[in-house]
């Protein structure tokens, strides 16, 4: 069970599960969190990939002046694609709108390249966070749907690869 700050739940978190797998320090590990079981295991180069499921991309809706992509990666989100810089208005507004009654993550993202994504995270429950498992996975999803995608938040990247809506997340714990 993950606890946020307010005390509420977050059905999952692909950097706790990370953190949990290269906690263990087995070659390979399976942790449940919520409905889901995520596969882990270390690569040669020490970094945590993860097999995180299915993920789920809604159509773009007009939400509160907003184009926001809703992705469900276990756990719900609102991708909104802009300047990351946005997010401490656009965070808030977004968690709490009714559109999403048990609240949502938001993210903010700017497409770089193809392949390359820069985002910051507003967490339900938490607020801003440096980065997010979950997150990179959504604003990939959201983004590019397909391939690899290398998602940079200010604390870090995380590579993200989606083969037909299924995603696996690469980075250090």
């Amino acid at each position: 069970v993950i606890w946020n700050p307010d005390g509420s739940t977050a059905e999952m978190s692909g950097n706790a599960t990370r953190i949990v797998a290269a906690w263990l320090g087995a070659e390979r590990t399976t942790v449940r969190v919520g409905g889901r079981e995520v596969d882990a295991r270390r690569t040669d180069g020490g970094l945590i990939e993860q097999d995180l499921g299915e993920v789920k991309v809604a159509e773009p809706e007009r939400i509160a002046g907003l184009d926001v992509i809703a992705v469900d990666v276990g756990n719900p989100h609102a991708v909104v694609v802009g300047d990351p810089d946005d997010l401490p208005l656009v965070g808030p507004l977004l968690e709490t709108h009714p559109r999403f009654p048990r609240r949502t993550n938001v993210q903010v993202a700017r497409v770089e390249a193809p392949g390359r994504v820069t985002a910051r995270v507003w967490e339900r429950g938490v607020g801003e966070t440096r980065a997010s498992g979950t997150s990179a996975v959504a604003v990939a999803a959201a983004t590019h749907g397909e391939g690899d995608v290398v998602v940079s938040f200010p604390g870090g990247e995380l590579l993200v690869r989606l083969d037909r809506r299924h995603a696996y997340l690469t980075g250090a714990a």
